[in-house]
């Protein structure tokens, strides 16, 4: 079958598109644990700069679950084949020109390597947001944590399934002690001149 596949290049690029939408395109991953803080610094962020009339969109876990990959459950190989569909569609975006957010927990070091060679390293960057597992319980939200720790959800990172850490991660925030002003404030400092495009 794959050999009957074959790209088709279109005229139009993406440096086309990035020259028509006045800046870089990128993916911004958020990785951490649940009740981190991710998708509230993530959301901030992509505030900001939409104010500032950059073009961007924003990818979320529970979103995706319910969509694109709620065939999928929370099993090792089904996180894999998770973040690789959500890497491919962030890739898409990244071609179309746009600043793209993902902010999901994606435990494994491995499946975070592979969104890099998705995207391309030039086009990937790793925001680790670190909170302390007590701190992610304190905050629950959605009850997740007790309810895991009670038997009620099986593979709950940081419950009863691992969290492998970034090494290397471009951006690490502490948000035990930051507040999500003061992350943003970090991270666009770390990408503003990224953003920029010529």
């Amino acid at each position: 079958m794959d050999k009957n596949i074959v790209k088709h290049n279109y005229n139009v690029s993406r440096e086309n598109r990035r020259d028509l939408n006045k800046q870089n395109s990128f993916l911004i991953w958020f990785t951490g644990l649940s009740g981190s803080g991710k998708s509230t610094i993530a959301n901030a962020l992509e505030h900001k700069l939409y104010q500032e009339g950059y073009k961007t969109y924003a990818l979320d876990g529970d979103n995706i679950r319910k969509g694109i990959n709620k065939d999928l459950t929370f099993s090792p190989e089904d996180r894999t084949e998770n973040i690789r569909r959500i890497a491919e569609v962030a890739n898409l975006m990244v071609d179309a020109g746009l600043i793209v957010f993902g902010a999901f927990v994606s435990p494994y070091k491995k499946d975070r390597k592979n969104i890099e060679n998705i995207v391309g390293k030039d086009n990937f960057v790793e925001v680790f947001v670190n909170a302390s597992l007590a701190e992610c319980e304190k905050r629950d939200v959605k009850g997740l944590y007790k309810k895991a720790r009670v038997g009620e959800i099986k593979d709950f990172t940081g419950v009863n399934a691992p969290y492998e850490k970034p090494d290397h991660p471009t951006i690490e925030i502490i948000t035990d002690n930051k507040t999500v002003e003061e992350s943003v404030e970090l991270i666009y400092n770390k990408i503003k001149n990224k953003i920029k495009n010529g």
